[in-house]
């Protein structure tokens, strides 16, 4: 056998690559039948036998037994088939048993060079179904080199990659440094698995709260889900299956030593854990902390909601750079527009004002229209006869009269404010005297 010891060598290339002994056998049996073929000839119909026991390779060369011989690769005379099989007749199919040796150099390299790629095949296929199963997981590596921005990573039986935008941002690595990042994706490519991992993914954070509250990974703490501004702030939205657990102070941990954990390995980024709840006006008060909401106005139709605080809070509430709702927004699912409550009291007195220029329209009758989402003159101009029929309980000639005088009123209104600013922009820059003016100026 041109590969001594045979079963020794599968079994320790089972074991050191991962790969399951059946398809290496199989690999065996196929690179022998193409050496075979390379020696006798490519119609030969060739059979070979593995013995798991003792690895013993039998190889066997299959000929039919013709009265003439068309492709002597596969076909044989019944004189010569004499020789292995006195009883064998015409139509017959005889099983040659031969030696391997009889390949000879070339087609044992040839045999080799099968071999060495299924192998490789082999391995690449289990090293895709190895890391296909920690995808959505988080993995530690050693940072091998860096390809134009990217991070290589070690992660023993593959290589992976950080991309740019997917690590956190004044993060700085040099070679040899632990690495611990989140597999993004797998992707299985003609060259091996590709690994895709992220710092910056929100999952990374929720899967490192997993590894830090045994609450969480026993399933009585619930991650709802999160929202990030990589490297400066997040929020994580908890539940609790017990009512004697709370999901927030689990996730913190004891003088805040859990959610400090999780700091320090993001750098420092803020983290807000926010007390999840079905009442979606209650869940976006939380995601909104530490800022104290005064009152809150839905339109579920649009999924949007505004949002009236304190005016002391309102800084608070939007966060730097808006970054506060707009992770709200994000883990609520809702569009939010904060507002204090000094600028909400102005626009419902402005709402007011302008919905009782309409003839018929008292305070009673606009605070009707408010609530009904109608808040100015603009609104009711754009509004069906039919909701302004149901609403205000007027027949159809009126609701269309209404209509059509809120459209007057808001086309003067904007007449009025376009000559206003007119006004205000002569006044800032007054025209020049012209050219004769300022010549009888200086000749007096």
């Amino acid at each position: 056998m041109f590969i001594t010891d045979i079963k020794r060598v599968i079994d320790q290339v089972s074991r050191e690559k991962g790969i399951e002994s059946e398809v290496l056998i199989n690999t065996l049996k196929e690179a022998i039948i193409s050496a075979a073929r390379k020696k006798i000839g490519p119609r030969a119909d060739i059979e070979v036998h593995y013995d798991n026991k003792t690895g013993e390779v039998e190889v066997f060369h299959f000929k039919e037994v013709v009265e003439e011989i068309e492709y002597s690769d596969s076909e044989l005379t019944l004189e010569e088939g004499y020789e292995y099989d006195p009883e064998c007749e015409i139509g017959d199919s005889l099983g040659i048993k031969i030696d391997t040796e009889e390949f000879g150099r070339i087609a044992a390299q040839s045999a080799k060079q099968v071999i060495i790629q299924k192998m490789r095949e082999a391995e690449r296929n289990a090293v895709y179904e190895n890391f296909i199963q920690k995808k959505g997981k988080i993995i530690n590596g050693i940072v091998q080199r860096f390809d134009r921005g990217s991070i290589i990573v070690n992660l023993g039986q593959a290589e992976a990659v950080l991309r740019p935008r997917d690590q956190m941002p004044r993060e700085n690595y040099k070679r040899g440094d632990r690495i611990r990042a989140y597999v993004l994706d797998v992707l299985e490519e003609s060259k091996g698995a590709q690994i895709i991992l992220s710092r910056t993914h929100p999952e990374f954070l929720m899967e490192l709260f997993k590894t830090e509250v045994p609450e969480v990974a026993e399933g009585i703490v619930t991650l709802r889900c999160a929202a990030r501004v990589p490297g400066l702030r997040a929020k994580v939205a908890v539940s609790s299956m017990d009512s004697d657990v709370d999901p927030v102070g689990a996730c913190v941990g004891m003088k805040g030593n859990r959610v400090q954990n999780i700091v320090q390995e993001l750098r420092g980024e803020k983290i807000d854990i926010v007390q999840w709840s079905p009442d979606i006006a209650r869940f976006v008060c939380n995601a909104l902390s530490p800022a104290e909401i005064a009152r809150v106005i839905i339109d579920e139709d649009n999924q949007s909601m505004e949002v009236i605080v304190n005016d002391e809070y309102l800084s608070i509430a939007i966060g730097k750079g808006g970054q506060n709702v707009s992770l709200a927004c994000e883990i609520t699912g809702w569009h939010l527009e904060v507002t204090s409550e000094e600028e909400y009291s102005r626009e419902v007195k402005e709402g007011y004002d302008s919905l009782t220029k309409l003839t018929g329209v008292g305070l009673s009758m606009a605070e009707i229209f408010f609530k009904s989402g109608y808040s100015s003159v603009r609104d009711i101009s754009e509004a069906d006869f039919e909701d302004i029929v149901s609403i205000a309980e007027l027949d159809e000639t009126q609701a269309k009269e209404m209509i059509e005088e809120a459209k007057i009123i808001l086309e003067n209104d904007l007449r009025q404010e376009a000559q206003e600013a007119q006004e205000a922009e002569q006044e800032k820059d007054p025209e020049p005297e012209d050219d004769e003016e300022i010549e009888k100026s200086e000749d007096n």
